[in-house]
């Protein structure tokens, strides 16, 4: 409520009866109601873009967390890659063989160690080992060894001449019928002394010559088929007499030429000393 007085106002000042009015101006009242009511509006606003943008944040949330582990992982398989491409490098630069080198000093550092083991125990290696191989192993081995061709061809005249020795005495079978009968007839000189002399006394016997005689052919057989001929140069210096004293001079030129060069080259010019 708000009292007002009316009056005639007249140079500034009141003049005449004056009256007092009661008006009622409910202004306040509804402007506060106005702005509750706005505050409520707001709020009510507020909570439902609340509402519409927490899904919208999740979404974004969720992006931004897996783009973080995509990022991480990235991270990740570039340095694995780096790694790698390291230990490729390491690879490259070791010798092509360096696998089977590692293998076999691997294998060379336990089977020390077993030594070294079965020597602290008092056992014998060698039975040990053979405790530890199966019949099949042992069985396939065998037959490894048996393909195996000791016979790598002329590396030289002593291994030639070795293969040879072993080649006849693996073919020796001890007769010892002939063995008794020749000791009774010697008797002392059996066992000979540096004072005996059964040089040249010895007779061999039909079966030995013969025995001989097949080996040598069989020698002869086998080089004819190493053999094979040569295409002939008619243009080469002729140094020898006939074919098996060329393929001699062949083989010493292939071996010594390069020792003998110097020298050959002197005694063709006349200035050997």
């Amino acid at each position: 409520m708000l009292n007002l007085c009316v009056g005639t106002v007249v140079n500034g000042c009141f003049t005449g009866p004056c009256a007092f009015i009661s008006v009622s101006l409910p202004v306040f009242a509804t402007r506060r109601g106005t702005t509750m009511a706005s505050c409520s509006e707001g709020s009510r606003t507020a909570t439902e873009e609340e509402t519409t943008e927490s899904p919208a944040a999740q979404k974004r949330e969720a992006r931004l967390r897996k783009f973080r582990e995509l990022h991480f992982k990235r991270n990740e398989a570039r340095k694995l890659n780096h790694q790698e491409v390291v230990e490729e490098d390491k690879r490259l630069k070791l010798p092509t063989n360096w696998e089977a080198k590692k293998a076999r000093l691997e294998w060379e550092l336990a089977e020390d160690q077993k030594k070294k083991d079965c020597a602290d125990r008092g056992e014998n290696y060698d039975q040990v080992k053979l405790l530890e191989i199966t019949a099949d192993d042992a069985e396939r081995w065998e037959r490894k060894k048996k393909k195996k061709n000791p016979d790598t061809g002329f590396a030289g005249y002593a291994e030639a001449q070795l293969r040879q020795y072993q080649r006849l005495t693996k073919q020796i079978r001890p007769d010892l019928e002939s063995y008794e009968k020749q000791r009774q007839e010697c008797g002392e000189d059996f066992y000979p002394t540096a004072n005996s002399l059964i040089h040249g006394t010895h007779v061999p016997t039909k079966d030995g010559i013969d025995r001989m005689v097949e080996d040598v052919e069989k020698q002869i057989e086998k080089r004819a088929k190493y053999s094979r001929r040569r295409a002939y140069n008619d243009d080469a210096d002729i140094d020898y007499i006939n074919e098996r004293n060329a393929k001699f001079n062949k083989k010493a030129e292939r071996f010594y030429g390069k020792y003998t060069a110097e020298i050959k080259q002197n005694l063709e010019r006349g200035t050997a000393v």
